[in-house]
């Protein structure tokens, strides 16, 4: 059993409103929560902007630290945090990925959350490490990569032949220097990555498996179908390698 079926059978925590792009990251850190209820967890959200996932864990009761380079979003995160009434659950850092070792205490935080980081930063086996450090013996990392599989598709899709063949050829999966990010990942390269780093992946899922693929009209006028559907494919093959983000859950060693 997943923890994508478990999830349905508790109701400890609440998940916010559900979209394609976080219904099946939610899904997994809801049963994380609820396997660690009763826990005031100390959280970490790398690259965590506005706090879309942030503040929702600070209203379940944990405390998060926001790591993000933007000092707008930082801002708006303070805000939010303030309107929601958490506040006093959740620190504003800025500051680069790149620089998270710098960042945070070793062997401080019980969760983890590095979403849509690792393709941006210059390196991502330090900063791997660095999520690695974070975390106290047994504790878990949420960590949202783009795929390589989708971007080929996407760019052959739409005729930019070219760019579709540089992705495939290219090791890093980056098609150039035009290429808004610096790499991408298939779930072997993003398991050896967080490997390396001395973490232990347990679950892998697609994200936005059909989202982008669909006409608006449909997205738009099927939401609640979209999601049960997303998550439904998110850790089957062959969908879940054709999603546009993989989702990897994985845990430092106790």
């Amino acid at each position: 059993m997943t923890r994508l079926d478990r999830v349905e059978q508790t109701t400890r925590f609440t998940e916010p409103p559900l979209t394609p792009r976080t219904a099946v990251i939610w899904s997994v850190l809801a049963a994380e929560l609820d396997r660690r209820a009763g826990d005031q967890l100390t959280v970490l959200d790398v690259g965590g902007g506005t706090g879309g996932f942030a503040v929702p864990l600070a209203q379940a009761g944990h405390r998060v630290t926001v790591v993000d380079a933007s000092p707008d979003a930082l801002a708006a995160l303070t805000r939010r945090a303030a309107e929601a009434g958490v506040a006093d659950r959740v620190r504003a850092v800025q500051g680069d990925g790149d620089a998270l070792a710098g960042l945070v205490e070793p062997a401080g935080v019980d969760l983890v959350l590095c979403h849509s980081v690792l393709e941006v930063v210059d390196d991502p086996a330090p900063v791997a490490s660095a999520l690695a450090a974070a975390l106290r013996p047994a504790g878990a990392a949420s960590v949202l990569v783009a795929g390589r599989a989708a971007a080929v598709l996407s760019r052959a899709m739409n005729g930019h032949l070219d760019v579709a063949a540089a992705l495939v050829a290219a090791p890093d999966g980056s098609a150039g220097a035009r290429d808004t990010l610096r790499r991408r990942f298939d779930a072997d390269s993003a398991t050896a990555l967080l490997a390396a780093a001395g973490l232990t992946v347990e679950e892998i899922h697609g994200v936005r498996v059909l989202a982008d693929l669909l006409p608006a009209a449909v997205a738009d006028g099927q939401p609640a179908a979209l999601v049960e559907l997303e998550r439904a494919l998110a850790a089957r093959s062959p969908y879940r390698d054709l999603a546009a983000q993989l989702h990897l859950f994985a845990r430092r060693p106790a």
